[in-house]
Formats: structure tokens, sequence, C-alpha cells
């Protein structure tokens, strides 16, 4: 699809998590420390493995916690369990998952890092004069510290989490409520996201210009030509093609 007309767009909301941040990075770091004290069978060049399993969690435990039917810490024991189960680890009670936690969150923490093209591309919108903004399937505190760690914090404001309404994307109400606190109309904004069907799909699906960032090499899940088609959306290999896709 090409590029939208300039002018029409703005306000641009990003998702943070492999899209400003590159989580997938640091979920690598932080299942690598769990593994190595919680699954100490596990040879190291079966971390990707893990990795791949955190990242598709097939049995959707975080979408539950997304859409308010579960919580944040059952839904991340539940996963780590699965982890344990799947490749060859103890079961964790809640004492031995409040150590795998913490495990996980010092070695999550302090991998987080941007990715190269945020900030270059986040000051290109704002110089055009494009309000932006965060939309994130987490907790607005926790994505806060996360955009403070990466530099990130003042010039995109996190402003819908899924503590906001109780729910998170694909919901069309939070995308409104971040355009009202963007200060936007929801046609005159767009919203990006790596994911194509909670993202980008259900932005569009809301009334925004769903966008989908399409990183070479991260899909979590296989994606058909005809599903992105049908999902009538713009889609980008990089933060660096935004500007461009949306006529700026």
């Amino acid at each position: 699809m090409g590029g939208v007309i300039d002018g029409v767009i703005d306000g641009v909301l990003f998702d943070i998590d492999d899209t400003l941040v590159d989580t997938r990075g640091a979920f690598r770091r932080a299942l690598a420390v769990t593994s190595a004290t919680f699954l100490p069978d596990l040879p190291p060049a079966r971390y990707d493995e893990v990795l791949t399993h955190w990242r598709t969690d097939p049995n959707g435990y975080y979408r539950r916690y997304s859409n308010g039917t579960l919580g944040f810490v059952e839904q991340r024991m539940a996963r780590a369990n699965e982890l344990q189960a799947m490749f060859g680890g103890a079961e964790l009670d809640r004492a031995a998952f409040d150590a795998w936690d913490a495990a996980f969150e010092d070695g999550f923490r302090g991998a987080w890092s941007a990715h190269e093209d945020a900030a270059r591309v986040v000051g290109l919108l704002v110089a055009a004069g494009v309000v932006v903004g965060a939309l994130s399937n987490a907790p607005v505190e926790y994505q806060t510290a996360k955009l403070a760690r990466v530099g990130l914090a003042e010039s995109v404001p996190m402003l819908v989490g899924t503590d906001t309404l109780g729910v998170g994307k694909p919901d069309p109400r939070v995308f409104l409520e971040a355009c009202r606190r963007l200060g936007t109309e929801p046609a005159r904004t767009a919203y990006i996201g790596d994911e194509l069907d909670i993202d980008a799909s259900a932005a569009a699906q809301a009334g925004l210009v769903g966008v989908w960032l399409d990183r070479p090499g991260t899909r979590r899940f296989p994606v058909s030509d005809e599903e992105i088609a049908a999902a009538g959306v713009l889609v980008v290999a990089g933060l660096d093609e935004l500007p461009g896709a949306l006529g700026r």
C-alpha cells in the first residue's frame, strides 16, 4: 500500500516492545539467565528454542492478561512453568517462581535498549509537527521505566497501557483512548507495531491508520501474503520507512 497524502497524519502512536525497544534481544538475555539456573541440563545451544517458545506463547497466556482475564504475575508464572515442563526443568512453586522472576527481571531490564532507528525517526516526526506517544500491552509504570531506560521517555510519552482501561490491544477502546490523550482524531493518527493482528490490523479496525513493522527475521508467527493484503494496512521493514509511508 502506498503512502498517506501529506498532511493527513497529525499523530503517531507507537507500540514499544520490538517496535521502539529491542525486546526480543532483552528476552534472549533474560531467558539465558533463567535457563542457566533453572534448566541446568539444557545446553546453551538450545536457548534460542526457549526464546522462540516464550515469544510465541502458544497457549496465549499473555493475551489472556491483555484482555483482562489473567493477572500479570499469573501469566508469567504459567509461562515460566510451561518452559520448565517443555525443556526438562522442575516445576516452580511460588517461592521458586519468585526466584525465577527476580533473575528474569534482572536480566531483562539490564538488556533493554532502543532499536537504532527509534530516536532518529521519532525526531523526524516531531520536527515535521507530528505529535507522538506510546500505547502498549503492558502496565504504564513498567513501560515508562523502559522508555526512560532507553532514552525515549521525554520524546515518546507513555499514554495507555493495560492498566489504563483494564484491557489492552486489540480492544478498540485502547486505541481511541490513546488518540484522545494524544489530542488527535483517530482517522488522522497512525499506529505502528510489530504484530499484524493486534497492532496494525486492530488499529485500522478502530479507525486509525494501521502500520505493520515487519522487521526482517523477527516475526513471531508465519503470516501469508493473503493475510497481509486482507489487513489493509501499511507495511514497513524498519522505522526509517515510516515517515515516507505516511507522506512525511
